[in-house]
């Protein structure tokens, strides 16, 4: 998709002159291969999908500056993409690829990552590396001189260095299982792996670009342990796992992340189906859209029509409380806060459109229409901070 058409397409999206690279930007990740029917999820043709860059300086009206036609997919937490947090580069793992097989289109693991350049007007592809297997979540440090990429199929975690905008693939952590999400503490000397067949969270030791695991460390956390993000203090790394599903709520789970063995600190669950996960730059607030069913096949009893945001507090030891609930679209699956951490933007996959959030007092509170998207959110995610 170019760039003038998905302006077109988005007339109620708000928007103006180009901008340059700021730490205001956030990026959405179009996924145009799978959509949905009367039989639930379908796999079709690639060619359409597009990452949108869109700034939000202006937090309650936020305009695509620019759209770039890269794949990536739904089918991985939604943190496959990262801005750096000078704002100036864009990382995007695209983690799998469709080939066609007979009539049907079929999925097998990519080894991608898009490095846009954001201060180009409008942003441009600037390289593609190969990375490891099915490449899912990543992490940018906060010095932006390091990115971690956790690899499904390659059972890995990728490194890559950051070098005055030059991006390269400097090694490759093996972690024996299968990895969907990583998140790198703010010191820079740790990360946290989800090792989600598994049920644990892998701890990684950092030491410039060399990165090294630590099986005795591991940690066990709740089923299906699919994203993972970092008080901005450090203290607590948070687990959003989505096992559960169904007639059960998923959980999340608090570690306590520093000293020399990390360990849980507390177990609760927001409701069902928190694939997407924030933490706010703050620290005061978390947030998770709950896919509560509503990508369920027409006929599966699970199935609704909408999901859930939760907005949740971050207390004394990491504890999380719910203090306030909001309705979404179908198919919620990307968050990102606003850099003031005063609002929370989230994208309906199903719906093809974005939700604008204010947090009044620990309650989420729509403001203005919901916007509609060129495509079908499948990501969403601002600067590193």
């Amino acid at each position: 998709m170019t760039m003038r058409v998905a302006l077109g397409l988005t007339a109620c999206l708000i928007l103006a002159a180009p901008a340059l690279a700021s730490p205001s930007d956030i990026l959405i990740g179009l996924d145009e291969k799978v959509t949905y029917d009367a039989n639930g999820s379908v796999n079709g043709p690639p060619g359409k999908d597009a990452v949108l860059v869109v700034s939000v300086a202006n937090p309650t009206k936020p305009h695509i500056r620019g759209s770039l036609p890269l794949m990536n997919s739904l089918l991985g937490p939604p943190t496959n993409l990262q801005i750096t947090p000078d704002g100036k580069l864009g990382l995007v793992a695209n983690s799998i690829v469709m080939n066609q097989d007979g009539s049907a289109w079929k999925t097998a693991p990519d080894d991608k990552l898009f490095v846009i350049d954001l201060t180009a007007n409008p942003p441009v592809l600037k390289d593609t590396i190969t990375v490891g297997r099915q490449p899912s979540g990543l992490a940018i440090a906060h010095d932006g001189k390091l990115a971690l990429i956790a690899n499904r199929a390659g059972k890995s975690v990728s490194v890559l260095s950051i070098d005055n905008g030059v991006v390269k693939a400097v090694g490759e952590v093996p972690m024996e299982q299968e990895a969907s999400a990583v998140v790198i503490t703010p010191d820079g000397k740790r990360a946290f792996v989800c090792l989600n067949t598994v049920n644990k969270i892998g701890v990684l030791s950092i030491d410039g670009t060399k990165v090294t695991y630590d099986k005795s460390l591991d940690i066990p956390s709740a089923f299906n342990p699919y994203n993972i993000d970092i008080t901005p203090d450090g203290k607590y790394v948070v687990a959003s796992n989505t096992g559960a599903m169904k007639n059960n709520h998923d959980a999340e789970v608090v570690i306590e992340a520093a000293g020399p063995h990390p360990h849980v600190v507390d177990v609760m669950s927001p409701g069902v189906g928190p694939e997407g996960f924030a933490i706010a730059p703050n620290g005061k607030w978390a947030a998770t859209p709950l896919i509560e069913g509503s990508g369920a096949k027409p006929t599966d009893w699970f199935k609704t029509a909408t999901g859930e945001l939760a907005v949740m507090s971050i207390g004394a030891g990491g504890k999380l409380t719910v203090t306030g609930k909001a309705k979404l679209g179908a198919l919620p699956e990307g968050i990102a806060f606003s850099p003031n951490s005063e609002y929370i933007y989230v994208g309906n996959y199903i719906g093809k459109d974005l939700q604008v959030f204010r947090v009044n007092n620990g309650k989420p509170v729509q403001v203005g229409p919901t916007i509609p998207l060129p495509g079908q959110p499948a990501s969403m995610r601002g600067p590193a901070r």
